[in-house]
Protein backbone atom coordinates (compact mmCIF):
# COMPACT_ATOMS: atom_id res chain seq x y z
CA UNK A 1 0.00 0.00 0.00
CA UNK A 2 1.05 3.55 -0.61
CA UNK A 3 1.85 5.64 2.44
CA UNK A 4 -0.39 8.71 2.84
CA UNK A 5 0.93 11.93 4.42
CA UNK A 6 -1.41 14.87 5.05
CA UNK A 7 -0.80 18.47 3.98
CA UNK A 8 -0.23 19.52 7.59
CA UNK A 9 2.39 16.82 8.13
CA UNK A 10 4.25 17.92 5.02
CA UNK A 11 4.44 21.45 6.39
CA UNK A 12 5.57 20.20 9.78
CA UNK A 13 8.52 18.24 8.44
CA UNK A 14 10.01 21.00 6.25
CA UNK A 15 13.59 21.60 7.40
CA UNK A 16 14.78 25.18 7.20
CA UNK A 17 18.38 25.91 6.28
CA UNK A 18 20.47 28.64 4.80
CA UNK A 19 19.42 27.39 1.39
CA UNK A 20 15.69 27.18 2.14
CA UNK A 21 14.81 30.30 0.18
CA UNK A 22 16.63 29.01 -2.86
CA UNK A 23 14.96 25.58 -2.56
CA UNK A 24 11.51 27.12 -2.23
CA UNK A 25 12.02 29.22 -5.30
CA UNK A 26 12.55 26.01 -7.34
CA UNK A 27 9.16 24.49 -6.50
CA UNK A 28 5.53 25.38 -7.10
CA UNK A 29 2.32 24.00 -5.59
CA UNK A 30 -0.12 21.66 -7.34
CA UNK A 31 -3.82 21.40 -6.44
CA UNK A 32 -7.13 20.16 -7.71
CA UNK A 33 -10.48 18.54 -6.97
CA UNK A 34 -11.69 14.96 -7.19
CA UNK A 35 -15.35 14.17 -7.85
CA UNK A 36 -17.07 10.81 -7.68
CA UNK A 37 -19.54 9.92 -10.42
CA UNK A 38 -22.13 7.63 -8.86
CA UNK A 39 -24.15 4.91 -10.49
CA UNK A 40 -27.19 7.18 -10.89
CA UNK A 41 -25.14 9.68 -12.88
CA UNK A 42 -24.78 12.29 -10.14
CA UNK A 43 -21.41 13.57 -8.93
CA UNK A 44 -20.31 14.32 -5.38
CA UNK A 45 -17.01 15.39 -3.83
CA UNK A 46 -14.72 12.39 -3.33
CA UNK A 47 -13.67 12.93 0.27
CA UNK A 48 -10.79 11.10 1.96
CA UNK A 49 -9.36 9.44 -1.15
CA UNK A 50 -5.66 9.04 -1.82
CA UNK A 51 -3.84 11.25 -4.31
CA UNK A 52 -0.35 9.97 -5.20
CA UNK A 53 2.17 11.62 -7.50
CA UNK A 54 4.90 9.79 -9.44
CA UNK A 55 7.88 11.22 -11.33
CA UNK A 56 7.51 10.46 -15.03
CA UNK A 57 10.53 12.26 -16.43
CA UNK A 58 12.60 9.47 -14.82
CA UNK A 59 11.88 5.77 -14.32
CA UNK A 60 11.17 5.89 -10.59
CA UNK A 61 10.28 8.29 -7.83
CA UNK A 62 7.19 9.16 -5.82
CA UNK A 63 6.11 12.24 -3.89
CA UNK A 64 4.64 12.00 -0.38
CA UNK A 65 0.95 11.31 -0.88
CA UNK A 66 -2.02 13.54 -0.14
CA UNK A 67 -5.69 13.04 0.72
CA UNK A 68 -8.76 14.94 -0.38
CA UNK A 69 -10.72 16.99 2.17
CA UNK A 70 -14.49 16.98 2.63
CA UNK A 71 -14.88 19.04 -0.53
CA UNK A 72 -12.77 16.61 -2.52
CA UNK A 73 -9.88 19.09 -2.72
CA UNK A 74 -6.22 18.10 -2.63
CA UNK A 75 -2.96 20.00 -2.75
CA UNK A 76 0.77 19.37 -2.83
CA UNK A 77 3.14 21.95 -1.28
CA UNK A 78 5.41 21.93 -4.22
CA UNK A 79 6.57 19.96 -7.24
CA UNK A 80 10.05 20.68 -8.54
CA UNK A 81 10.13 22.93 -11.55
CA UNK A 82 11.13 21.22 -14.77
CA UNK A 83 9.92 17.80 -13.58
CA UNK A 84 6.88 15.88 -14.86
CA UNK A 85 4.49 13.85 -12.71
CA UNK A 86 1.48 11.57 -13.00
CA UNK A 87 -1.28 11.73 -10.40
CA UNK A 88 -3.18 8.60 -9.37
CA UNK A 89 -6.40 8.80 -7.37
CA UNK A 90 -7.55 5.72 -5.45
CA UNK A 91 -9.54 4.80 -2.40
CA UNK A 92 -12.30 2.61 -0.94
CA UNK A 93 -15.28 2.16 -3.23
CA UNK A 94 -13.73 3.74 -6.32
CA UNK A 95 -11.74 2.65 -9.35
CA UNK A 96 -8.21 4.08 -9.67
CA UNK A 97 -7.87 7.04 -12.01
CA UNK A 98 -4.64 8.17 -13.67
CA UNK A 99 -3.80 11.72 -14.84
CA UNK A 100 -0.39 12.11 -16.57
CA UNK A 101 1.67 15.17 -17.56
CA UNK A 102 1.29 17.23 -14.38
CA UNK A 103 3.92 19.93 -13.79
CA UNK A 104 4.82 22.25 -10.92
CA UNK A 105 2.39 25.15 -10.56
CA UNK A 106 -0.60 23.34 -12.07
CA UNK A 107 -3.78 24.14 -10.20
CA UNK A 108 -7.48 23.64 -10.74
CA UNK A 109 -6.94 20.02 -11.80
CA UNK A 110 -10.35 18.32 -12.07
CA UNK A 111 -10.44 14.53 -11.81
CA UNK A 112 -13.58 12.42 -12.00
CA UNK A 113 -13.58 8.88 -10.62
CA UNK A 114 -16.11 6.08 -10.86
CA UNK A 115 -17.36 3.60 -8.31
CA UNK A 116 -15.19 0.48 -8.14
CA UNK A 117 -13.44 -2.17 -6.08
CA UNK A 118 -11.14 0.19 -4.16
CA UNK A 119 -7.93 -1.21 -5.64
CA UNK A 120 -4.70 0.67 -5.00
CA UNK A 121 -2.10 0.49 -7.78
CA UNK A 122 1.53 -0.29 -7.19
CA UNK A 123 4.19 1.90 -8.76
CA UNK A 124 4.91 -0.84 -11.31
CA UNK A 125 1.26 -0.89 -12.36
CA UNK A 126 1.20 2.90 -12.71
CA UNK A 127 4.29 2.91 -14.90
CA UNK A 128 2.96 0.08 -17.04
CA UNK A 129 -0.23 2.07 -17.65
CA UNK A 130 1.80 5.16 -18.54
CA UNK A 131 3.93 3.22 -21.02
CA UNK A 132 0.79 1.84 -22.63
CA UNK A 133 -0.62 5.34 -23.08
CA UNK A 134 2.70 6.67 -24.38
CA UNK A 135 3.04 3.91 -26.99
CA UNK A 136 -0.28 5.03 -28.45
CA UNK A 137 0.78 8.67 -28.74
CA UNK A 138 -1.13 9.92 -25.70
CA UNK A 139 0.00 13.19 -24.22
CA UNK A 140 -2.85 14.05 -21.89
CA UNK A 141 -5.66 12.24 -20.13
CA UNK A 142 -6.07 8.58 -21.09
CA UNK A 143 -8.66 7.87 -23.75
CA UNK A 144 -11.60 5.56 -23.03
CA UNK A 145 -9.93 2.81 -25.05
CA UNK A 146 -6.65 3.23 -23.21
CA UNK A 147 -8.47 3.14 -19.88
CA UNK A 148 -10.18 -0.09 -20.90
CA UNK A 149 -6.90 -1.69 -22.00
CA UNK A 150 -5.29 -0.52 -18.79
CA UNK A 151 -8.16 -1.90 -16.70
CA UNK A 152 -8.01 -5.26 -18.54
CA UNK A 153 -4.27 -5.49 -18.01
CA UNK A 154 -4.53 -4.65 -14.34
CA UNK A 155 -7.35 -7.14 -13.87
CA UNK A 156 -5.30 -9.91 -15.46
CA UNK A 157 -2.26 -8.95 -13.44
CA UNK A 158 -4.31 -8.95 -10.24
CA UNK A 159 -5.66 -12.42 -11.09
CA UNK A 160 -2.13 -13.60 -11.82
CA UNK A 161 -0.83 -12.17 -8.54
CA UNK A 162 -3.63 -13.87 -6.60
CA UNK A 163 -2.99 -17.20 -8.33
CA UNK A 164 0.75 -16.87 -7.74
CA UNK A 165 0.24 -16.09 -4.06
CA UNK A 166 -2.16 -19.01 -3.73
CA UNK A 167 0.32 -21.36 -5.39
CA UNK A 168 3.16 -20.15 -3.16
CA UNK A 169 1.06 -20.62 -0.02
CA UNK A 170 -0.08 -24.06 -1.18
CA UNK A 171 3.50 -25.07 -1.93
CA UNK A 172 4.57 -24.20 1.60
CA UNK A 173 1.73 -26.28 3.05
CA UNK A 174 2.46 -29.20 0.72
CA UNK A 175 6.17 -29.30 1.57
CA UNK A 176 5.53 -29.04 5.30
CA UNK A 177 2.83 -31.73 5.15
CA UNK A 178 5.10 -34.09 3.26
CA UNK A 179 8.06 -33.67 5.62
CA UNK A 180 5.98 -33.91 8.80
CA UNK A 181 3.91 -36.79 7.42
CA UNK A 182 7.04 -38.70 6.46
CA UNK A 183 8.46 -38.34 9.97
CA UNK A 184 5.21 -39.57 11.53
CA UNK A 185 5.03 -42.49 9.08
CA UNK A 186 8.57 -43.59 9.92
CA UNK A 187 7.63 -43.41 13.60
CA UNK A 188 4.66 -45.72 12.76
CA UNK A 189 2.18 -43.01 13.77
CA UNK A 190 -0.02 -43.86 10.81
CA UNK A 191 -3.03 -41.80 11.92
CA UNK A 192 -0.86 -38.70 12.33
CA UNK A 193 0.86 -39.30 9.00
CA UNK A 194 -2.45 -39.73 7.17
CA UNK A 195 -3.75 -36.48 8.67
CA UNK A 196 -0.63 -34.59 7.54
CA UNK A 197 -0.77 -36.05 4.05
CA UNK A 198 -4.41 -34.93 3.86
CA UNK A 199 -3.35 -31.38 4.75
CA UNK A 200 -0.97 -31.35 1.81
CA UNK A 201 -3.52 -32.92 -0.55
CA UNK A 202 -6.24 -30.43 0.40
CA UNK A 203 -3.88 -27.48 -0.10
CA UNK A 204 -3.78 -28.17 -3.85
CA UNK A 205 -6.02 -31.18 -4.56
CA UNK A 206 -5.88 -31.08 -8.35
CA UNK A 207 -2.21 -30.24 -8.89
CA UNK A 208 -0.60 -33.19 -10.67
CA UNK A 209 2.81 -32.21 -9.33
CA UNK A 210 1.97 -32.92 -5.67
CA UNK A 211 -1.48 -34.46 -5.12
CA UNK A 212 -0.72 -37.91 -6.66
CA UNK A 213 2.51 -38.18 -4.64
CA UNK A 214 0.80 -37.33 -1.36
CA UNK A 215 -2.14 -39.60 -2.18
CA UNK A 216 0.31 -42.42 -2.80
CA UNK A 217 1.97 -41.84 0.57
CA UNK A 218 -1.43 -41.75 2.22
CA UNK A 219 -2.30 -45.07 0.55
CA UNK A 220 0.91 -46.66 1.85
CA UNK A 221 0.19 -45.46 5.41
CA UNK A 222 -3.36 -46.83 5.18
CA UNK A 223 -2.10 -50.13 3.80
CA UNK A 224 0.45 -50.54 6.62
CA UNK A 225 -2.08 -49.61 9.29
CA UNK A 226 -4.53 -52.07 7.76
CA UNK A 227 -1.92 -54.83 7.75
CA UNK A 228 -1.22 -54.19 11.45
CA UNK A 229 -4.93 -54.56 12.15
CA UNK A 230 -4.94 -57.81 10.20
CA UNK A 231 -2.04 -59.21 12.25
CA UNK A 232 -3.82 -58.23 15.46
CA UNK A 233 -6.94 -60.02 14.23
CA UNK A 234 -5.05 -63.32 14.31
CA UNK A 235 -5.18 -63.39 18.11
CA UNK A 236 -7.89 -62.89 20.69
CA UNK A 237 -11.51 -64.02 20.79
CA UNK A 238 -13.82 -64.17 17.82
CA UNK A 239 -15.19 -60.66 18.39
CA UNK A 240 -11.70 -59.16 18.52
CA UNK A 241 -10.65 -61.04 15.40
CA UNK A 242 -13.71 -59.83 13.50
CA UNK A 243 -13.16 -56.23 14.61
CA UNK A 244 -9.50 -56.33 13.61
CA UNK A 245 -10.31 -57.77 10.20
CA UNK A 246 -12.98 -55.14 9.62
CA UNK A 247 -10.49 -52.35 10.44
CA UNK A 248 -8.00 -53.89 8.04
CA UNK A 249 -10.60 -54.15 5.27
CA UNK A 250 -11.65 -50.52 5.78
CA UNK A 251 -8.08 -49.23 5.57
CA UNK A 252 -7.34 -51.31 2.49
CA UNK A 253 -10.38 -49.91 0.71
CA UNK A 254 -9.49 -46.35 1.75
CA UNK A 255 -6.00 -46.95 0.36
CA UNK A 256 -7.49 -48.01 -2.96
CA UNK A 257 -9.69 -44.89 -2.99
CA UNK A 258 -6.60 -42.72 -2.45
CA UNK A 259 -4.81 -44.40 -5.35
CA UNK A 260 -7.83 -44.08 -7.64
CA UNK A 261 -7.98 -40.39 -6.82
CA UNK A 262 -4.27 -39.96 -7.56
CA UNK A 263 -4.62 -41.70 -10.92
CA UNK A 264 -7.59 -39.46 -11.77
CA UNK A 265 -5.59 -36.30 -11.02
CA UNK A 266 -2.89 -37.47 -13.43
CA UNK A 267 -5.46 -38.38 -16.07
CA UNK A 268 -7.15 -34.95 -15.84
CA UNK A 269 -3.91 -32.96 -15.84
CA UNK A 270 -3.48 -30.48 -18.73
CA UNK A 271 -1.52 -31.81 -21.68
CA UNK A 272 2.10 -30.70 -21.73
CA UNK A 273 5.16 -31.06 -23.95
CA UNK A 274 7.56 -30.47 -21.07
CA UNK A 275 9.59 -33.67 -20.74
CA UNK A 276 10.35 -33.14 -17.05
CA UNK A 277 6.65 -32.83 -16.21
CA UNK A 278 5.83 -35.85 -18.36
CA UNK A 279 8.46 -38.00 -16.65
CA UNK A 280 7.23 -36.91 -13.23
CA UNK A 281 3.66 -37.87 -14.12
CA UNK A 282 4.80 -41.25 -15.48
CA UNK A 283 6.78 -41.92 -12.31
CA UNK A 284 3.83 -40.99 -10.08
CA UNK A 285 1.48 -43.21 -12.09
CA UNK A 286 3.88 -46.14 -11.91
CA UNK A 287 4.30 -45.74 -8.13
CA UNK A 288 0.53 -45.56 -7.62
CA UNK A 289 -0.09 -48.68 -9.69
CA UNK A 290 2.73 -50.59 -7.98
CA UNK A 291 1.08 -49.94 -4.62
CA UNK A 292 -2.30 -50.81 -6.10
CA UNK A 293 -0.89 -54.24 -7.02
CA UNK A 294 0.51 -54.73 -3.52
CA UNK A 295 -2.76 -53.76 -1.83
CA UNK A 296 -4.69 -56.24 -3.99
CA UNK A 297 -2.22 -58.94 -2.98
CA UNK A 298 -2.58 -58.23 0.73
CA UNK A 299 -6.37 -57.94 0.60
CA UNK A 300 -6.79 -61.32 -1.08
CA UNK A 301 -3.98 -63.24 0.63
CA UNK A 302 -5.10 -62.01 4.07
CA UNK A 303 -8.68 -62.78 3.03
CA UNK A 304 -9.72 -59.33 4.23
CA UNK A 305 -11.70 -59.07 0.98
CA UNK A 306 -11.22 -61.94 -1.45
CA UNK A 307 -13.87 -60.52 -3.79
CA UNK A 308 -11.39 -57.83 -4.85
CA UNK A 309 -9.62 -60.45 -6.98
CA UNK A 310 -12.32 -59.95 -9.61
CA UNK A 311 -11.25 -56.31 -10.00
CA UNK A 312 -7.53 -57.03 -10.10
CA UNK A 313 -7.12 -57.83 -13.79
CA UNK A 314 -7.52 -54.32 -15.29
CA UNK A 315 -5.35 -52.76 -12.57
CA UNK A 316 -2.53 -55.24 -13.14
CA UNK A 317 -2.76 -54.72 -16.91
CA UNK A 318 -2.30 -50.96 -16.38
CA UNK A 319 0.73 -51.65 -14.24
CA UNK A 320 2.26 -53.95 -16.84
CA UNK A 321 2.08 -51.17 -19.45
CA UNK A 322 3.95 -48.61 -17.32
CA UNK A 323 6.52 -50.79 -15.55
CA UNK A 324 9.78 -50.97 -17.56
CA UNK A 325 11.56 -53.26 -15.09
CA UNK A 326 11.17 -56.84 -16.35
CA UNK A 327 11.80 -58.40 -12.92
CA UNK A 328 9.12 -56.24 -11.26
CA UNK A 329 6.70 -56.99 -14.06
CA UNK A 330 7.30 -60.75 -13.67
CA UNK A 331 6.78 -60.52 -9.90
CA UNK A 332 3.48 -58.73 -10.47
CA UNK A 333 2.29 -61.40 -12.90
CA UNK A 334 3.10 -64.07 -10.32
CA UNK A 335 1.20 -62.04 -7.72
CA UNK A 336 -1.80 -61.88 -10.03
CA UNK A 337 -1.67 -65.64 -10.46
CA UNK A 338 -1.43 -66.20 -6.69
CA UNK A 339 -4.38 -63.98 -5.79
CA UNK A 340 -6.52 -65.51 -8.53
CA UNK A 341 -5.64 -68.93 -7.20
CA UNK A 342 -6.51 -67.80 -3.68
CA UNK A 343 -9.87 -66.47 -4.88
CA UNK A 344 -10.71 -69.68 -6.74
CA UNK A 345 -10.33 -68.07 -10.19
CA UNK A 346 -8.32 -71.00 -11.51
CA UNK A 347 -8.31 -70.25 -15.22
CA UNK A 348 -7.30 -66.62 -14.59
CA UNK A 349 -4.53 -67.86 -12.31
CA UNK A 350 -3.27 -70.25 -15.00
CA UNK A 351 -3.31 -67.45 -17.60
CA UNK A 352 -1.15 -65.29 -15.33
CA UNK A 353 1.39 -68.05 -14.70
CA UNK A 354 1.56 -68.91 -18.38
CA UNK A 355 2.26 -65.25 -19.20
CA UNK A 356 5.37 -65.55 -17.03
CA UNK A 357 6.44 -68.86 -18.59
CA UNK A 358 6.11 -67.41 -22.09
CA UNK A 359 8.95 -65.02 -21.28
CA UNK A 360 10.76 -67.18 -18.68
CA UNK A 361 10.12 -70.91 -19.34
CA UNK A 362 12.15 -72.02 -16.30
CA UNK A 363 10.59 -69.71 -13.70
CA UNK A 364 10.07 -72.05 -10.75
CA UNK A 365 7.18 -70.13 -9.15
CA UNK A 366 5.31 -70.03 -12.44
CA UNK A 367 5.96 -73.75 -13.08
CA UNK A 368 4.56 -74.63 -9.67
CA UNK A 369 1.61 -72.26 -10.05
CA UNK A 370 0.77 -73.60 -13.50
CA UNK A 371 0.99 -77.20 -12.27
CA UNK A 372 -1.30 -76.61 -9.27
CA UNK A 373 -3.77 -74.66 -11.40
CA UNK A 374 -3.95 -77.45 -13.97
CA UNK A 375 -4.63 -80.00 -11.22
CA UNK A 376 -7.55 -77.88 -10.03
CA UNK A 377 -8.91 -77.57 -13.57
CA UNK A 378 -8.53 -81.32 -14.04
CA UNK A 379 -10.68 -82.03 -10.99
CA UNK A 380 -13.19 -79.28 -11.80
CA UNK A 381 -13.70 -80.51 -15.37
CA UNK A 382 -12.84 -84.20 -14.90
CA UNK A 383 -10.25 -83.67 -17.60
CA UNK A 384 -7.39 -86.18 -17.67
CA UNK A 385 -5.42 -84.09 -20.19
CA UNK A 386 -5.17 -81.35 -17.57
CA UNK A 387 -3.75 -83.85 -15.09
CA UNK A 388 -1.12 -84.90 -17.63
CA UNK A 389 -0.13 -81.27 -18.29
CA UNK A 390 -0.08 -80.65 -14.54
CA UNK A 391 2.39 -83.43 -13.73
CA UNK A 392 4.60 -82.33 -16.61
CA UNK A 393 4.91 -78.80 -15.18
CA UNK A 394 5.24 -80.04 -11.62
CA UNK A 395 8.05 -82.40 -12.62
CA UNK A 396 9.94 -79.54 -14.28
CA UNK A 397 9.45 -77.54 -11.11
CA UNK A 398 10.73 -80.37 -8.88
CA UNK A 399 13.78 -80.83 -11.10
CA UNK A 400 14.85 -77.23 -10.64
CA UNK A 401 13.64 -76.41 -7.13
CA UNK A 402 15.89 -76.78 -4.07
CA UNK A 403 14.68 -78.98 -1.24
CA UNK A 404 14.03 -75.86 0.84
CA UNK A 405 11.36 -74.61 -1.59
CA UNK A 406 8.06 -74.53 0.31
CA UNK A 407 6.12 -76.04 -2.62
CA UNK A 408 8.45 -78.91 -3.47
CA UNK A 409 7.08 -81.47 -1.01
CA UNK A 410 3.50 -80.70 -2.07
CA UNK A 411 4.44 -81.07 -5.74
CA UNK A 412 6.07 -84.49 -5.15
CA UNK A 413 3.07 -85.70 -3.15
CA UNK A 414 0.64 -84.48 -5.78
CA UNK A 415 2.45 -86.27 -8.60
CA UNK A 416 2.34 -89.53 -6.59
CA UNK A 417 -1.38 -89.06 -6.00
CA UNK A 418 -2.10 -88.43 -9.68
CA UNK A 419 -0.07 -91.49 -10.66
CA UNK A 420 -2.29 -93.64 -8.46
CA UNK A 421 -5.64 -91.94 -9.09
CA UNK A 422 -5.35 -90.85 -12.72
CA UNK A 423 -2.61 -93.15 -14.02
CA UNK A 424 -0.53 -90.23 -15.35
CA UNK A 425 3.22 -89.89 -15.17
CA UNK A 426 5.46 -86.95 -16.06
CA UNK A 427 6.62 -86.72 -19.64
CA UNK A 428 10.00 -85.35 -20.66
CA UNK A 429 8.66 -81.89 -21.54
CA UNK A 430 5.49 -80.13 -20.54
CA UNK A 431 3.39 -78.83 -23.38
CA UNK A 432 1.91 -75.40 -22.86
CA UNK A 433 -1.75 -75.61 -21.76
CA UNK A 434 -4.32 -74.06 -24.00
CA UNK A 435 -5.99 -70.84 -22.95
CA UNK A 436 -9.69 -70.12 -23.08
CA UNK A 437 -11.13 -70.06 -26.58
CA UNK A 438 -8.32 -72.15 -28.09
Amino acid sequence: MFRNISFKMIVAVVVFSACSAVAFSQTAPVSGTVKLKKGDGTTVPAAGVNVDAYRTDIDKGKMPGAKTNKKGEFSFVGFMLGQTYAIVVSGPGISPELRPNIRAGTDGISIEVNEGDGKTWTEDEVRTALKSASSQGGTGELTAEQKKEQADYLKKKAEYDIAKKKAEDANKIVNAAFQEGDKLYKAKDYAGAIAKFDEGINADPDFEGSAPILLNYKAVALKDRGFNSYKQSLTGDDAAKAAGMEKAKSDFHDAISAIDRGLLVIKNAPATTDTTTQKSAESSKRDLLANYVEIFRIMVKSRADVSMAKQAGPVFEQYFTVEPDAAKKTAAKLTLGDIMQEAGETQAALDAYMAVLTASPDNLDALAGAGFSLVNLGYLNNDKTKFQEAVNYLQRFIAGAPDTNKYKADAISLIDTLKKEQNVTPQKSGAAPKKKGQ
